[in-house]
């Protein structure tokens, strides 16, 4: 990577949000920053272009939409969003998930997902991993491949990457902690 310094220093940290104990990692300060935001974007793109035959970049909503669509433009690909229930007016596939919570559903036009196309997933954090695993399934539900998932930041210690295990994880820059 060029300067993941400069990208990891724009990005705020918030303690204890949204309860005690946890270390909110706040990306709104990376995304104010022209030139860290630039970097970022390009550090991800840089990773996209090492992966063989990729079709299309697919952005989780709603930071996946910001970070996703650069690279896509960046690497003259088209760009397919992901996204929260009933957000999308065409016909959808959607798949459910289960949260910490309870579920949640995602969404992507059905006529987006191509079969046998290969898609590179990309985000703004990967932490437990559940929503980037649902958008996988979404994918191939719809006949897709997935090359990757690219994060900009990952939190290890809530163990993402052990949840997608089977798939190609890539991240630009960690924090520990919560």
């Amino acid at each position: 990577m060029k300067n993941c310094k400069q990208i990891k220093d724009s990005i705020r940290t918030i303690p204890d949000f949204p309860v005690s104990g946890i270390q909110f990692r706040d990306i709104t300060t990376l995304m104010m920053n022209s030139d860290a935001f630039r970097e970022a974007c390009e550090c991800m793109a840089v990773e996209v272009g090492k992966l063989s035959q990729v079709d299309y970049v697919a952005g989780i909503e709603a930071r996946g939409f910001v970070f996703g669509a650069v690279v896509a433009e960046k690497l003259n690909m088209g760009f397919i969003p992901i996204r929260k229930p009933g957000k999308l007016p065409a016909e959808v596939i959607s798949v459910e998930y289960e949260l910490e919570y309870g579920n949640d559903r995602i969404e992507v036009h059905k006529d987006a997902v191509c079969k046998d196309a290969v898609y590179v997933l990309v985000d703004d954090l990967l932490a437990t991993g559940g929503t980037a695993e649902a958008a996988c399934r979404l994918i191939e539900k719809g006949g897709g491949k997935v090359a990757a998932c690219v994060f900009l930041v990952e939190l290890p210690k809530l163990g993402g990457k052990k949840r997608l295990k089977n798939r190609n994880v890539i991240s630009i820059i960690e924090f520990e902690g919560d």
